[in-house]
């Protein structure tokens, strides 16, 4: 035995069940990075004491440890709300608030510009669970209170729609809903809880998708439900546990080390894709920008009365001179600008989506042009879409 083991214990026994704690009193400003799948208690009576959905305690590191509570706190804060919880990716954020107030029978409305993945779970709902689904013009307003139902139990909105940028008025359809006891839930997204105050115009339900600007490095896959209500925290929170959603600390502790530089990533994101899109605005290749800030985004108007500022993301149609393989020479010309999916990372993105597969009625361009603005030096993002312009004429790539 060595001199090092404790009396009567063998040496692997003896690694594994050191009693050594480390001090107290160690300050620094990064948030340290718990990881456990297994908690432990000190005795049983704790152990049966002690309930998974109280986050005064510990239960089970899928249920959370110190790290993720402080995000999911953080987060909350963020968007003025009072609970937080934490999916895998933005998605799974989506569906843990359907399976918490959906069932067979129920209705649903969902906006017509709802984000892709989004739509195509809303129809296996419908197809497979017996929830019926409708989707609706995001600019409707007061006027969805005529699509309500008696069994419409939530209704779904984006602000602005991620690919055609229609800015909705959020309070007419809260207020709207409210008046039928309709819950509304909210992809807010976009605006990172920085530019759109959602729960002050009468939301019940945010979800973000944190792989965006609360990440920043276009590296980590979360999301997350906030809420103000105990009530229907407590419902995300029975969906959460019975769905299994967990994530790693390692990935909860990116998105804290960047959360302290997210409203000036934003901001420099907003600055530089407003300079970028009224570039665009004044090319004769361009037939419209679809930017919330500007004049031609459907909800402009919403937009200049509730929000506050105008992140990375916008899109443009293309004259229509131009067909497809037009505009995605073009796309494939850019230099600087990746070709990829998401956005709120540093690096610019872009994207050509076809619409006519993405809306149920769709009388616009076929082809829209989405943009993720960086934060490369913004003369050089222009410049390199001057030189992608170029090959539009042109009869292939040089």
């Amino acid at each position: 035995m060595s001199e090092n083991n404790k009396p009567g214990l063998g040496f692997n026994s003896s690694i594994i069940h050191s009693e050594y704690v480390a001090p107290d009193g160690f300050a620094a400003f990064p948030v340290g990075i718990h990881h456990a799948s297994t908690v432990l208690f000190d005795n049983v009576a704790a152990m049966r004491e002690r309930s998974w959905q109280d986050k005064s305690g510990y239960t089970y590191g899928l249920h959370g440890t110190p790290t993720s509570f402080t995000l999911e706190t953080r987060l909350a804060e963020i968007e003025r709300g009072e609970h937080c919880l934490l999916t895998p990716s933005g998605l799974a954020a989506i569906t843990l608030v359907n399976m918490a107030f959906l069932q067979s029978g129920d209705h649903v409305l969902i906006p017509d510009n709802v984000y892709g993945p989004s739509r195509d779970q809303a129809d296996w709902l419908s197809r497979s669970f017996g929830v019926k689904v409708s989707y609706y013009d995001p600019l409707i307003g007061a006027g969805i209170a005529a699509l309500i139902e008696e069994n419409t139990r939530l209704i779904w909105v984006e602000a602005p729609g991620s690919v055609s940028m229609e800015v909705p008025d959020v309070p007419a359809i809260c207020a709207a809903a409210h008046e039928r006891g309709v819950l509304v839930a909210l992809d807010n997204t976009w605006s990172a809880g920085i530019a759109f105050a959602a729960f002050k115009y009468g939301v019940d339900i945010i979800m973000q998708a944190l792989t965006k600007y609360q990440s920043g490095g276009s590296d980590v896959l979360m999301g997350a439900a906030i809420t103000r209500d105990k009530a229907l925290n407590a419902r995300l929170q029975m969906a959460h546990m019975r769905l299994g959603f967990g994530v790693g600390m390692d990935d909860v502790y990116l998105v804290l080390r960047n959360l302290p530089t997210m409203q000036m990533r934003f901001n420099a994101h907003d600055q530089s894709a407003r300079k970028v899109a009224s570039w665009l605005a004044n090319r004769p290749e361009i037939s419209k920008v679809l930017h919330p800030a500007l004049p031609d985004c459907p909800g402009h108007e919403i937009w200049q009365r509730d929000f506050t500022g105008a992140a990375g993301l916008f899109s443009v149609v293309f004259d229509a001179m131009y067909g497809e393989e037009q505009t995605d020479r073009f796309v494939d010309s850019l230099k600087l600008f990746k070709l990829g999916y998401s956005w709120g990372g540093a690096h610019s993105l872009c994207v050509p989506y076809r619409m006519q597969y993405m809306r149920t009625n769709w009388s616009g361009a076929r082809i829209l042009v989405r943009f993720n603005i960086g934060l490369e030096d913004t003369q050089d993002l222009i410049a390199d879409i001057e030189q992608a312009l170029v090959t539009l004429t042109q009869s292939e790539v040089p």
